[in-house]
């Protein structure tokens, strides 16, 4: 794995190898991030290609404050952010996510979902049904192992937020998963 800095200053000179190997590194958080945003793969394949041509086009202006994999994190977080307001698709506003809140704690039948999936399977179903604060946050923290103050620079939120939606979004699972298995020391 090459350098960040060299990495850079080689796909500044114009080297497309490198630029390659820039997609190659980073092209998993890239996925997670527009995934767990926008559920039709056609429109993620293509917001994951624009997420790679806005790096390439701004590349230049990444200072290093930031470790690169955070500034491309930033960049796709908020590219599909805009392209779901584009698609009238609005993030849920904090009353809407409280709402979902009680609704998503709803009873669903636990025996045909354990019947199609695993475990994991319906963990990533259930966190999929999570509003796309809550599932963004709760990825960037436990999938892509970011720091808070990473996931702060990645979305623009307030790190008490991503701290509340983190935790939200843990007990919001938790209940599901125990509710899921019928056990209530599951964590």
């Amino acid at each position: 794995m090459i350098d960040d800095r060299v990495l850079v200053s080689r796909v500044l000179s114009g080297d497309m190898h490198a630029f390659k190997l820039l997609i190659k590194q980073h092209e998993r958080l890239v996925a997670h991030m527009i995934g767990r945003l926008v559920k039709n793969k056609e429109e993620r394949e293509e917001l994951c290609q624009d997420v790679f041509l806005k790096v390439y086009e701004k590349l230049g202006e990444f200072s290093f404050q930031s470790k690169l994999s955070t500034w491309i994190a930033t960049i796709a977080y908020r590219h599909a952010i805009n392209q779901m307001r584009k698609k009238k698709m609005l993030l849920s506003d904090i009353s809407e996510v409280e709402s979902f809140a009680a609704n998503f704690m709803e009873e669903e039948n636990p025996e045909s979902l354990l019947a199609e999936h695993d475990l994991n399977d319906v963990v990533i179903d259930l966190l999929d049904k999570l509003p796309a604060p809550y599932k963004a946050v709760i990825t960037l923290y436990h999938v892509d192992g970011m720091s808070y103050p990473d996931i702060v620079l990645v979305t623009g939120m307030p790190e008490g937020t991503v701290k509340s939606y983190l935790f939200r979004a843990r007990n919001l699972l938790k209940e599901k998963v125990m509710k899921y298995l019928g056990k209530e020391e599951l964590l």
